[in-house]
């Protein structure tokens, strides 16, 4: 396979019952089972949404270093905030990437809270006083990508043997969902290994992830032991999947492992990535499966670093951030143990 599969999803939208939408989700499914990637059209947003908050990306890293660290990443328990190049760790090595996390406006939990250290998780954005725009384009588009997310999720579910509404309940009316606005910077050639990650080999946690990239290349998908290039479309979201949703079907589903390289001289890549998180009180035990399918699963319960994926999205979700950002996990997670 040299590119992505296509996949468009109007007809589902148009209407979710009708035989197109029924080929739609099947067509979904057989993809999300290998390659584990697809590239997703039809999903309704309007491009203009999407230009606008590439633009205020491109404004924010331009802001000067003074004010992106005083975001600090290092300030939220929440992980909500800027990290600075060279900050993020994949597979022990640094990730040449900065970027802006950030979710929905939450309140944090109360200090000394008797909670689960997930609970954590939950707080309030950082945005930068001086770009006004980027807080209300950033949830704006949020919140237009979670119909997006919950179409596809239902297209799974049907083409799975479940009832559409199967995973509604983790997402409606609250859910997690987690956004980074990223920026690969160009780097010139140095023959180090290493000297392109951008972020290593990794795949993602949760359920579903889109993602949002400018019209420069270097995300990468491990398929059949190869690295293919998700070459950008226009008006198309590259949509991939976790490592809960491959725990959940037993392995059926497939959390594709990827990367991305930064660019070698020219513009910089920017991304913008959305983990289409259920809420961390989420469980997500195994689905049961038509046995045709079941028959093609290749159970796989453990991430890349060998460790085991927990079916409490919370705990999973923290495992994952206290092993990327040490410096966060100092400051706020000194009373939890990383394993």
């Amino acid at each position: 396979m040299s590119s992505l599969p296509v996949v468009d999803m109007s007809a589902f939208r148009a209407d979710p019952t009708g035989d197109a939408a029924v080929a739609f989700a099947t067509e979904l499914r057989d993809h999300c089972h290998n390659p584990g990637f697809v590239m997703l059209t039809g999903h309704g947003v309007d491009p203009a949404l999407d230009h606008a908050l590439l633009d205020q990306a491109v404004a924010f890293f331009e802001l000067p270093e003074h004010e992106r660290h005083a975001l600090a990443i290092e300030n939220s328990a929440a992980f909500r905030g800027y990290t600075i190049l060279g900050d993020e760790r994949t597979g022990g090595r640094a990730d040449w990437r900065d970027q802006l996390d950030y979710g929905p406006e939450q309140l944090a939990p109360e200090p000394g809270h008797d909670g689960p250290p997930w609970l954590r998780l939950r707080g309030p954005n950082q945005w930068p006083s001086t770009l006004p725009g980027l807080s209300t384009i950033a949830l704006d588009w949020m919140n237009a990508m979670v119909p997006v997310g919950i179409d596809v999720l239902r297209a799974l579910a049907m083409a799975l043997g479940q009832p559409s509404q199967f995973f509604d309940p983790g997402f409606l009316p609250e859910h997690d969902v987690h956004v980074k606005i990223i920026r690969y910077p160009h780097r010139e050639p140095t023959g180090a290994p290493d000297h392109r990650q951008g972020v290593g080999l990794h795949h993602d946690t949760g359920l579903l992830t889109f993602i949002l990239q400018n019209s420069v290349a270097g995300l990468e998908v491990m398929i059949d032991g190869e690295m293919v290039t998700a070459e950008p479309i226009p008006g198309a979201y590259v949509l991939n999947l976790g490592a809960m949703m491959q725990t959940a079907t037993n392995g059926y589903l497939r959390a594709t492992p990827h990367r991305v390289r930064n660019p070698i001289q020219g513009a910089d890549r920017m991304s913008v990535a959305l983990f289409f998180n259920p809420t961390f009180e989420s469980t997500f035990d195994p689905i049961p499966m038509p046995l045709e399918l079941a028959a093609l699963a290749d159970p796989d319960f453990t991430d890349l670093n060998g460790d085991t994926i927990r079916t409490l999205f919370g705990e999973n979700n923290l495992k994952v951030r206290l092993r990327s950002h040490p410096d966060v996990a100092r400051r706020h997670y000194g009373d939890v143990v990383v394993g």
